[in-house]
Protein backbone atom coordinates (compact mmCIF):
# COMPACT_ATOMS: atom_id res chain seq x y z
CA UNK A 1 0.00 0.00 0.00
CA UNK A 2 1.30 3.47 -0.83
CA UNK A 3 2.00 5.80 2.06
CA UNK A 4 0.30 9.11 2.59
CA UNK A 5 1.32 11.45 -0.21
CA UNK A 6 2.74 14.92 0.41
CA UNK A 7 3.00 17.57 -2.30
CA UNK A 8 6.60 18.51 -1.48
CA UNK A 9 9.19 16.28 0.07
CA UNK A 10 12.21 18.21 1.32
CA UNK A 11 15.23 16.52 -0.14
CA UNK A 12 17.80 18.45 1.83
CA UNK A 13 20.39 20.89 0.58
CA UNK A 14 23.70 19.67 -0.72
CA UNK A 15 26.66 19.68 1.69
CA UNK A 16 29.10 20.78 -1.01
CA UNK A 17 30.27 24.42 -0.58
CA UNK A 18 29.60 26.53 -3.66
CA UNK A 19 28.73 30.02 -4.81
CA UNK A 20 26.62 30.94 -7.80
CA UNK A 21 29.51 32.30 -9.85
CA UNK A 22 29.48 34.53 -12.90
CA UNK A 23 31.18 31.76 -14.87
CA UNK A 24 28.38 29.29 -14.12
CA UNK A 25 25.75 31.86 -15.10
CA UNK A 26 27.49 32.74 -18.36
CA UNK A 27 28.14 29.09 -19.30
CA UNK A 28 24.53 28.13 -18.50
CA UNK A 29 23.06 30.97 -20.56
CA UNK A 30 25.34 30.31 -23.56
CA UNK A 31 24.63 26.58 -23.48
CA UNK A 32 20.91 27.26 -23.15
CA UNK A 33 20.99 28.83 -26.63
CA UNK A 34 20.65 25.22 -27.74
CA UNK A 35 17.12 25.58 -26.42
CA UNK A 36 16.65 28.76 -28.46
CA UNK A 37 17.48 26.78 -31.62
CA UNK A 38 14.95 24.10 -30.70
CA UNK A 39 12.25 26.59 -29.73
CA UNK A 40 12.70 28.68 -32.86
CA UNK A 41 12.14 25.63 -35.01
CA UNK A 42 9.01 24.62 -33.07
CA UNK A 43 7.55 28.10 -33.51
CA UNK A 44 8.58 28.67 -37.10
CA UNK A 45 7.12 25.44 -38.51
CA UNK A 46 3.47 26.18 -37.83
CA UNK A 47 3.82 29.77 -39.02
CA UNK A 48 5.29 29.05 -42.44
CA UNK A 49 2.80 26.23 -43.05
CA UNK A 50 0.01 28.80 -42.80
CA UNK A 51 1.68 31.15 -45.38
CA UNK A 52 0.18 30.98 -48.87
CA UNK A 53 3.50 31.48 -50.73
CA UNK A 54 5.01 28.53 -48.85
CA UNK A 55 1.99 26.30 -49.51
CA UNK A 56 1.85 27.20 -53.22
CA UNK A 57 5.52 26.28 -53.69
CA UNK A 58 5.69 23.09 -51.67
CA UNK A 59 2.13 21.97 -50.83
CA UNK A 60 -0.24 23.22 -53.56
CA UNK A 61 -2.91 20.65 -52.65
CA UNK A 62 -3.11 22.07 -49.13
CA UNK A 63 -3.35 25.61 -50.54
CA UNK A 64 -6.33 24.60 -52.67
CA UNK A 65 -8.10 22.91 -49.74
CA UNK A 66 -7.45 25.89 -47.50
CA UNK A 67 -9.26 28.26 -49.86
CA UNK A 68 -12.25 26.09 -50.72
CA UNK A 69 -15.38 27.75 -49.39
CA UNK A 70 -16.98 24.51 -48.16
CA UNK A 71 -13.85 22.77 -46.92
CA UNK A 72 -14.25 21.10 -43.51
CA UNK A 73 -12.77 23.35 -40.79
CA UNK A 74 -11.10 20.42 -39.11
CA UNK A 75 -9.60 18.87 -42.27
CA UNK A 76 -8.30 21.72 -44.41
CA UNK A 77 -4.65 21.13 -43.37
CA UNK A 78 -4.76 17.32 -43.32
CA UNK A 79 -1.84 16.36 -45.58
CA UNK A 80 0.81 13.72 -44.83
CA UNK A 81 3.58 15.65 -46.62
CA UNK A 82 2.82 18.83 -44.70
CA UNK A 83 3.01 16.82 -41.50
CA UNK A 84 6.26 15.23 -42.69
CA UNK A 85 7.77 18.72 -43.10
CA UNK A 86 7.24 19.30 -39.39
CA UNK A 87 7.93 15.81 -38.09
CA UNK A 88 10.96 14.78 -40.19
CA UNK A 89 13.20 16.84 -37.93
CA UNK A 90 12.38 14.59 -34.99
CA UNK A 91 13.28 11.38 -36.82
CA UNK A 92 16.76 12.82 -37.43
CA UNK A 93 16.92 13.96 -33.80
CA UNK A 94 16.30 10.39 -32.57
CA UNK A 95 19.20 9.00 -34.63
CA UNK A 96 21.56 11.89 -33.91
CA UNK A 97 20.95 11.85 -30.15
CA UNK A 98 22.26 8.26 -30.15
CA UNK A 99 25.48 9.46 -31.77
CA UNK A 100 25.57 12.45 -29.42
CA UNK A 101 25.45 10.16 -26.37
CA UNK A 102 28.80 8.70 -27.50
CA UNK A 103 30.46 11.98 -28.49
CA UNK A 104 29.32 13.54 -25.23
CA UNK A 105 31.01 10.78 -23.24
CA UNK A 106 34.15 10.33 -25.39
CA UNK A 107 34.87 13.93 -26.43
CA UNK A 108 32.90 15.98 -23.91
CA UNK A 109 29.72 18.03 -23.61
CA UNK A 110 31.33 21.15 -25.10
CA UNK A 111 32.28 19.67 -28.48
CA UNK A 112 28.87 17.99 -28.73
CA UNK A 113 27.24 21.41 -28.29
CA UNK A 114 29.51 22.81 -31.02
CA UNK A 115 28.49 20.02 -33.39
CA UNK A 116 24.83 20.81 -32.69
CA UNK A 117 25.27 24.42 -33.78
CA UNK A 118 27.08 23.44 -37.01
CA UNK A 119 24.32 21.00 -38.02
CA UNK A 120 21.70 23.65 -37.32
CA UNK A 121 23.44 26.34 -39.39
CA UNK A 122 23.71 23.96 -42.36
CA UNK A 123 20.04 23.01 -42.05
CA UNK A 124 18.94 26.63 -41.90
CA UNK A 125 20.93 27.44 -45.06
CA UNK A 126 19.34 24.56 -46.98
CA UNK A 127 15.83 25.49 -45.84
CA UNK A 128 16.31 29.12 -46.81
CA UNK A 129 17.53 28.19 -50.30
CA UNK A 130 15.07 25.32 -50.84
CA UNK A 131 13.57 25.04 -54.31
CA UNK A 132 11.76 21.73 -53.93
CA UNK A 133 10.31 19.52 -51.21
CA UNK A 134 13.32 17.16 -51.17
CA UNK A 135 15.73 20.01 -50.44
CA UNK A 136 13.38 21.29 -47.76
CA UNK A 137 13.23 17.89 -46.05
CA UNK A 138 17.03 17.41 -46.18
CA UNK A 139 17.38 20.78 -44.48
CA UNK A 140 14.91 19.65 -41.83
CA UNK A 141 16.93 16.47 -41.27
CA UNK A 142 20.09 18.53 -40.66
CA UNK A 143 18.15 20.73 -38.24
CA UNK A 144 17.06 17.52 -36.55
CA UNK A 145 20.67 16.44 -36.13
CA UNK A 146 21.35 19.77 -34.46
CA UNK A 147 18.37 19.32 -32.15
CA UNK A 148 19.46 15.78 -31.25
CA UNK A 149 23.01 16.82 -30.38
CA UNK A 150 21.90 19.95 -28.54
CA UNK A 151 19.14 18.35 -26.50
CA UNK A 152 21.47 15.51 -25.52
CA UNK A 153 24.33 17.72 -24.34
CA UNK A 154 22.90 21.00 -23.03
CA UNK A 155 20.75 19.82 -20.08
CA UNK A 156 23.55 17.48 -18.94
CA UNK A 157 26.09 20.28 -19.27
CA UNK A 158 24.05 22.67 -17.13
CA UNK A 159 23.20 20.03 -14.50
CA UNK A 160 26.88 19.13 -14.13
CA UNK A 161 28.21 22.67 -13.69
CA UNK A 162 25.37 24.02 -11.52
CA UNK A 163 25.56 23.96 -7.70
CA UNK A 164 22.87 21.61 -6.37
CA UNK A 165 20.81 24.33 -4.71
CA UNK A 166 20.59 26.32 -7.96
CA UNK A 167 20.48 23.43 -10.43
CA UNK A 168 16.75 23.58 -11.08
CA UNK A 169 16.63 27.29 -11.90
CA UNK A 170 19.76 27.19 -14.06
CA UNK A 171 18.66 24.10 -15.98
CA UNK A 172 15.33 25.72 -16.71
CA UNK A 173 17.28 28.37 -18.65
CA UNK A 174 17.25 25.71 -21.39
CA UNK A 175 13.45 25.61 -21.39
CA UNK A 176 13.26 29.40 -21.03
CA UNK A 177 15.32 29.81 -24.20
CA UNK A 178 13.05 27.27 -25.93
CA UNK A 179 10.06 29.49 -25.11
CA UNK A 180 11.91 32.64 -26.19
CA UNK A 181 12.78 30.86 -29.45
CA UNK A 182 9.10 30.03 -30.00
CA UNK A 183 8.11 33.64 -29.30
CA UNK A 184 10.80 35.03 -31.64
CA UNK A 185 9.60 32.68 -34.37
CA UNK A 186 6.00 33.78 -33.88
CA UNK A 187 6.95 37.47 -34.08
CA UNK A 188 9.06 36.88 -37.21
CA UNK A 189 6.26 34.86 -38.83
CA UNK A 190 3.83 37.69 -38.11
CA UNK A 191 6.23 40.19 -39.71
CA UNK A 192 6.96 38.10 -42.81
CA UNK A 193 3.49 36.64 -43.41
CA UNK A 194 2.52 39.29 -45.97
CA UNK A 195 5.93 39.50 -47.65
CA UNK A 196 6.56 37.70 -50.93
CA UNK A 197 8.58 34.60 -50.04
CA UNK A 198 8.67 35.77 -46.43
CA UNK A 199 8.95 32.12 -45.44
CA UNK A 200 12.60 32.18 -46.56
CA UNK A 201 13.37 34.86 -43.96
CA UNK A 202 11.49 32.88 -41.32
CA UNK A 203 13.34 29.64 -42.03
CA UNK A 204 16.71 31.38 -42.45
CA UNK A 205 16.37 32.99 -39.04
CA UNK A 206 17.15 29.59 -37.50
CA UNK A 207 20.83 30.22 -38.25
CA UNK A 208 21.00 33.16 -35.82
CA UNK A 209 20.72 31.26 -32.50
CA UNK A 210 22.91 28.51 -33.93
CA UNK A 211 25.68 30.99 -34.76
CA UNK A 212 25.40 32.55 -31.28
CA UNK A 213 25.76 29.09 -29.73
CA UNK A 214 28.70 28.23 -32.00
CA UNK A 215 30.62 31.39 -31.08
CA UNK A 216 29.66 31.12 -27.41
CA UNK A 217 30.71 27.48 -27.24
CA UNK A 218 34.35 28.56 -27.52
CA UNK A 219 33.91 30.61 -24.33
CA UNK A 220 32.30 28.03 -22.06
CA UNK A 221 34.28 25.61 -19.89
CA UNK A 222 33.97 21.85 -20.14
CA UNK A 223 32.25 20.32 -17.11
CA UNK A 224 34.49 18.96 -14.32
CA UNK A 225 32.67 15.63 -14.49
CA UNK A 226 33.40 15.24 -18.21
CA UNK A 227 37.07 16.22 -17.76
CA UNK A 228 37.60 13.81 -14.85
CA UNK A 229 35.69 11.06 -16.67
CA UNK A 230 38.11 11.42 -19.60
CA UNK A 231 41.21 11.25 -17.35
CA UNK A 232 41.91 15.00 -17.07
CA UNK A 233 41.76 15.09 -13.26
CA UNK A 234 43.92 18.14 -12.61
CA UNK A 235 42.06 20.20 -15.18
CA UNK A 236 38.77 18.96 -13.75
CA UNK A 237 39.76 20.04 -10.23
CA UNK A 238 40.89 23.43 -11.54
CA UNK A 239 37.60 24.02 -13.38
CA UNK A 240 35.61 22.84 -10.35
CA UNK A 241 37.32 25.49 -8.17
CA UNK A 242 36.64 28.15 -10.81
CA UNK A 243 32.93 27.42 -11.23
CA UNK A 244 32.28 26.96 -7.50
CA UNK A 245 34.08 30.15 -6.48
CA UNK A 246 35.61 28.46 -3.41
CA UNK A 247 38.84 26.57 -2.75
CA UNK A 248 37.25 23.93 -0.54
CA UNK A 249 35.93 21.65 -3.29
CA UNK A 250 37.68 18.45 -2.21
CA UNK A 251 34.49 16.78 -0.98
CA UNK A 252 32.65 17.38 -4.27
CA UNK A 253 35.79 16.43 -6.22
CA UNK A 254 35.98 13.12 -4.33
CA UNK A 255 32.30 12.47 -5.04
CA UNK A 256 32.83 13.08 -8.77
CA UNK A 257 36.00 10.97 -8.70
CA UNK A 258 34.15 8.12 -7.01
CA UNK A 259 31.35 8.38 -9.58
CA UNK A 260 33.82 8.31 -12.49
CA UNK A 261 35.62 5.29 -11.01
CA UNK A 262 32.30 3.48 -10.71
CA UNK A 263 31.46 4.49 -14.28
CA UNK A 264 34.85 3.25 -15.56
CA UNK A 265 33.98 -0.25 -14.34
CA UNK A 266 31.00 -0.28 -16.70
CA UNK A 267 32.01 -1.48 -20.15
CA UNK A 268 28.61 -0.89 -21.71
CA UNK A 269 26.47 1.82 -20.15
CA UNK A 270 23.46 0.78 -22.26
CA UNK A 271 23.73 -2.78 -20.91
CA UNK A 272 24.03 -1.40 -17.38
CA UNK A 273 20.95 0.70 -18.03
CA UNK A 274 18.71 -2.36 -18.21
CA UNK A 275 19.78 -3.65 -14.81
CA UNK A 276 17.15 -3.70 -12.09
CA UNK A 277 18.79 -0.88 -10.12
CA UNK A 278 18.62 1.42 -13.17
CA UNK A 279 14.91 0.85 -13.71
CA UNK A 280 13.58 3.69 -11.50
CA UNK A 281 15.56 6.37 -13.36
CA UNK A 282 14.96 4.80 -16.78
CA UNK A 283 11.21 4.47 -16.32
CA UNK A 284 10.81 7.92 -14.78
CA UNK A 285 12.92 9.77 -17.37
CA UNK A 286 11.21 8.00 -20.28
CA UNK A 287 7.66 8.33 -19.04
CA UNK A 288 8.15 12.05 -18.35
CA UNK A 289 8.99 12.50 -22.05
CA UNK A 290 5.85 10.62 -23.09
CA UNK A 291 3.76 12.68 -20.68
CA UNK A 292 5.33 15.94 -21.89
CA UNK A 293 4.19 15.25 -25.45
CA UNK A 294 0.77 13.90 -24.48
CA UNK A 295 -0.12 17.12 -22.72
CA UNK A 296 -0.77 18.29 -26.28
CA UNK A 297 1.61 21.25 -25.93
CA UNK A 298 3.57 20.72 -29.13
CA UNK A 299 0.32 20.46 -31.04
CA UNK A 300 -0.40 24.00 -29.90
CA UNK A 301 3.15 25.27 -30.47
CA UNK A 302 3.68 23.57 -33.86
CA UNK A 303 0.29 24.37 -35.27
CA UNK A 304 -0.90 27.41 -33.29
CA UNK A 305 -1.54 29.57 -36.39
CA UNK A 306 -3.22 26.62 -38.13
CA UNK A 307 -5.31 25.89 -35.03
CA UNK A 308 -6.40 29.51 -34.65
CA UNK A 309 -7.32 29.69 -38.35
CA UNK A 310 -9.37 26.53 -37.84
CA UNK A 311 -11.49 28.23 -35.17
CA UNK A 312 -12.15 31.23 -37.39
CA UNK A 313 -9.32 33.76 -37.10
CA UNK A 314 -7.88 35.26 -40.26
CA UNK A 315 -4.26 34.58 -41.20
CA UNK A 316 -2.81 37.69 -39.51
CA UNK A 317 -5.02 37.34 -36.44
CA UNK A 318 -4.02 33.68 -36.11
CA UNK A 319 -0.32 34.56 -36.21
CA UNK A 320 -0.90 37.38 -33.69
CA UNK A 321 -2.72 34.97 -31.37
CA UNK A 322 0.30 32.67 -31.61
CA UNK A 323 2.50 35.60 -30.53
CA UNK A 324 0.24 36.08 -27.50
CA UNK A 325 0.48 32.42 -26.45
CA UNK A 326 4.24 32.53 -27.06
CA UNK A 327 4.56 35.54 -24.74
CA UNK A 328 2.61 33.71 -22.04
CA UNK A 329 4.94 30.76 -22.53
CA UNK A 330 8.05 32.87 -21.87
CA UNK A 331 6.65 34.70 -18.83
CA UNK A 332 5.40 31.48 -17.26
CA UNK A 333 8.76 29.76 -17.74
CA UNK A 334 10.32 32.61 -15.76
CA UNK A 335 8.02 31.57 -12.91
CA UNK A 336 9.58 28.09 -13.06
CA UNK A 337 13.09 29.56 -12.87
CA UNK A 338 12.34 31.05 -9.47
CA UNK A 339 9.85 28.47 -8.16
CA UNK A 340 11.48 25.14 -8.93
CA UNK A 341 14.18 25.30 -6.24
CA UNK A 342 11.79 26.88 -3.74
CA UNK A 343 8.68 24.70 -4.04
CA UNK A 344 10.23 21.60 -5.60
CA UNK A 345 9.57 19.66 -8.78
CA UNK A 346 6.54 17.63 -7.67
CA UNK A 347 4.45 20.56 -6.46
CA UNK A 348 4.78 22.35 -9.82
CA UNK A 349 3.94 19.20 -11.80
CA UNK A 350 0.86 18.38 -9.72
CA UNK A 351 -0.55 21.91 -9.66
CA UNK A 352 -0.04 22.36 -13.40
CA UNK A 353 -1.70 19.04 -14.24
CA UNK A 354 -4.89 20.28 -12.57
CA UNK A 355 -4.66 23.63 -14.36
CA UNK A 356 -4.04 22.08 -17.79
CA UNK A 357 -6.81 19.51 -17.34
CA UNK A 358 -9.40 22.21 -16.65
CA UNK A 359 -8.27 24.34 -19.62
CA UNK A 360 -8.14 21.42 -22.10
CA UNK A 361 -11.57 20.15 -21.07
CA UNK A 362 -13.27 23.53 -21.43
CA UNK A 363 -11.64 24.11 -24.85
CA UNK A 364 -12.93 20.72 -25.99
CA UNK A 365 -16.45 21.54 -24.79
CA UNK A 366 -16.48 24.93 -26.56
CA UNK A 367 -15.20 23.49 -29.86
CA UNK A 368 -17.63 20.56 -29.71
CA UNK A 369 -20.56 22.90 -29.21
CA UNK A 370 -19.70 25.90 -31.37
CA UNK A 371 -17.27 24.82 -34.13
CA UNK A 372 -18.89 22.64 -36.78
CA UNK A 373 -17.53 21.47 -40.12
CA UNK A 374 -18.14 24.62 -42.13
CA UNK A 375 -19.01 27.51 -39.82
CA UNK A 376 -16.96 30.19 -38.10
CA UNK A 377 -16.96 30.17 -34.30
CA UNK A 378 -18.63 33.19 -32.63
CA UNK A 379 -16.01 35.82 -31.82
CA UNK A 380 -16.51 35.73 -28.05
CA UNK A 381 -15.98 31.97 -27.91
CA UNK A 382 -12.95 32.18 -30.21
CA UNK A 383 -11.38 34.72 -27.83
CA UNK A 384 -12.28 32.44 -24.90
CA UNK A 385 -10.42 29.57 -26.59
CA UNK A 386 -7.30 31.73 -26.96
CA UNK A 387 -7.48 32.71 -23.27
CA UNK A 388 -7.92 29.08 -22.20
CA UNK A 389 -5.01 28.02 -24.36
CA UNK A 390 -2.93 30.69 -22.61
CA UNK A 391 -4.00 29.21 -19.26
CA UNK A 392 -2.98 25.77 -20.51
CA UNK A 393 0.36 27.04 -21.88
CA UNK A 394 1.21 28.84 -18.63
CA UNK A 395 0.68 25.67 -16.61
CA UNK A 396 2.86 23.65 -18.96
CA UNK A 397 5.57 26.30 -19.08
CA UNK A 398 6.24 26.28 -15.34
CA UNK A 399 6.03 22.51 -14.96
CA UNK A 400 5.96 19.67 -17.50
CA UNK A 401 7.91 21.69 -20.08
CA UNK A 402 11.08 22.57 -18.16
CA UNK A 403 10.91 19.71 -15.66
CA UNK A 404 10.61 17.16 -18.46
CA UNK A 405 14.22 18.11 -19.32
CA UNK A 406 15.49 18.94 -15.84
CA UNK A 407 14.54 15.74 -13.98
CA UNK A 408 16.07 13.24 -16.47
CA UNK A 409 19.29 15.27 -16.54
CA UNK A 410 19.75 15.05 -12.77
CA UNK A 411 18.60 11.55 -11.74
CA UNK A 412 21.06 9.17 -13.45
CA UNK A 413 24.37 8.08 -11.84
CA UNK A 414 27.41 8.85 -13.97
CA UNK A 415 27.84 5.28 -15.21
CA UNK A 416 24.49 5.44 -17.03
CA UNK A 417 24.07 9.21 -17.42
CA UNK A 418 24.81 9.59 -21.13
CA UNK A 419 22.96 6.40 -22.08
CA UNK A 420 20.02 7.20 -19.81
CA UNK A 421 19.67 10.74 -21.04
CA UNK A 422 19.89 9.50 -24.63
CA UNK A 423 16.90 7.25 -23.95
CA UNK A 424 15.05 10.26 -22.50
CA UNK A 425 15.90 12.53 -25.45
CA UNK A 426 15.11 9.90 -28.09
CA UNK A 427 11.82 9.06 -26.36
CA UNK A 428 10.92 12.76 -26.42
CA UNK A 429 11.82 13.06 -30.11
CA UNK A 430 9.95 9.85 -31.00
CA UNK A 431 6.71 10.96 -29.40
CA UNK A 432 7.15 14.51 -30.70
CA UNK A 433 7.44 12.95 -34.17
CA UNK A 434 4.35 10.80 -33.66
CA UNK A 435 2.24 13.71 -32.42
CA UNK A 436 3.50 16.08 -35.13
CA UNK A 437 2.92 13.50 -37.85
CA UNK A 438 -0.53 12.50 -36.64
CA UNK A 439 -2.09 15.68 -35.24
CA UNK A 440 -3.65 17.19 -38.37
CA UNK A 441 -5.13 13.81 -39.29
CA UNK A 442 -6.34 13.32 -35.70
CA UNK A 443 -7.90 16.81 -35.76
CA UNK A 444 -9.71 15.93 -39.00
CA UNK A 445 -11.15 12.68 -37.64
CA UNK A 446 -11.51 13.33 -33.90
CA UNK A 447 -12.46 17.02 -34.21
CA UNK A 448 -12.98 18.58 -30.78
CA UNK A 449 -12.51 15.14 -29.24
CA UNK A 450 -8.75 15.54 -29.63
CA UNK A 451 -8.73 17.89 -26.65
CA UNK A 452 -10.50 15.29 -24.51
CA UNK A 453 -7.90 12.76 -25.68
CA UNK A 454 -5.09 14.89 -24.29
CA UNK A 455 -7.10 15.72 -21.16
CA UNK A 456 -7.35 12.00 -20.35
CA UNK A 457 -3.57 11.72 -20.53
CA UNK A 458 -3.20 14.64 -18.13
CA UNK A 459 -5.17 12.68 -15.51
CA UNK A 460 -2.65 9.83 -15.85
CA UNK A 461 0.23 12.31 -15.52
CA UNK A 462 -1.27 13.76 -12.36
CA UNK A 463 -1.52 10.32 -10.74
CA UNK A 464 2.08 9.45 -11.65
CA UNK A 465 3.42 12.69 -10.18
CA UNK A 466 1.44 12.17 -6.96
CA UNK A 467 2.35 8.54 -6.31
CA UNK A 468 5.55 7.64 -8.17
CA UNK A 469 7.72 10.74 -8.65
CA UNK A 470 10.23 11.47 -5.84
CA UNK A 471 11.42 14.98 -5.03
CA UNK A 472 14.95 15.77 -6.27
CA UNK A 473 15.25 19.38 -5.12
CA UNK A 474 18.58 20.29 -3.54
CA UNK A 475 20.22 16.86 -3.94
CA UNK A 476 23.63 16.51 -5.62
CA UNK A 477 23.31 14.51 -8.83
CA UNK A 478 26.03 12.11 -7.63
CA UNK A 479 24.06 11.39 -4.43
CA UNK A 480 20.69 10.87 -6.07
CA UNK A 481 20.51 7.09 -5.65
CA UNK A 482 21.33 7.12 -1.94
CA UNK A 483 19.24 10.11 -0.94
CA UNK A 484 16.25 9.82 -3.29
CA UNK A 485 15.63 6.49 -5.03
CA UNK A 486 16.60 4.18 -2.18
CA UNK A 487 14.24 6.05 0.16
CA UNK A 488 11.18 6.19 -2.09
CA UNK A 489 8.27 3.98 -0.98
CA UNK A 490 7.98 2.26 -4.39
CA UNK A 491 11.34 2.52 -6.14
CA UNK A 492 13.50 1.37 -3.20
CA UNK A 493 12.56 -2.25 -3.91
CA UNK A 494 14.62 -2.15 -7.11
CA UNK A 495 17.78 -1.61 -5.05
CA UNK A 496 17.07 -4.07 -2.24
CA UNK A 497 17.25 -7.17 -4.41
CA UNK A 498 20.65 -6.67 -6.07
CA UNK A 499 22.23 -4.91 -3.12
CA UNK A 500 23.19 -1.77 -5.04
Amino acid sequence: MAPAVSFNVEAGASDFPAKLTKQVLVCSIIAAFGGLMFGYDIGISGGVTSMDDFLIKFFPAVYEKKHRVKEDNYCKYDNEYLQLFTSSLYLAAIVSSFGASFTSKKFGRKITIQAASVFFVLGAILNTAANDLAMLIVGRLLLGAGVGFGNQAVPLFISEIAPARYRGGLNICFQLLITIGILCANVINYGTSNMHNGWRISLGGAAVPALILLVGSFIISETPTSLIERGKREKGLEVLRQIRGVDNVEKEYEAILHATEMASQVNNSFKNLIQRSSRPQLVTSSILQVFQQFTGINVIMFYAPVLFQTIGFGSDAALLSAVVTGSVNVLSTLVANFAVDRFGRRFLLIEAAVQMLIAQTIVGIILAKYLKASNSMPDNYAVAVVILICVFVSGFAWSWGPLGWLIPSEIFPLETRNAGFFVAVSTNMLFTFLIAQAFLTMLCHMRAGIFFFFAAWIIVMFLYAVFFLPETKGVSIDEMNERVWKKHWFWKRFFDQDGK
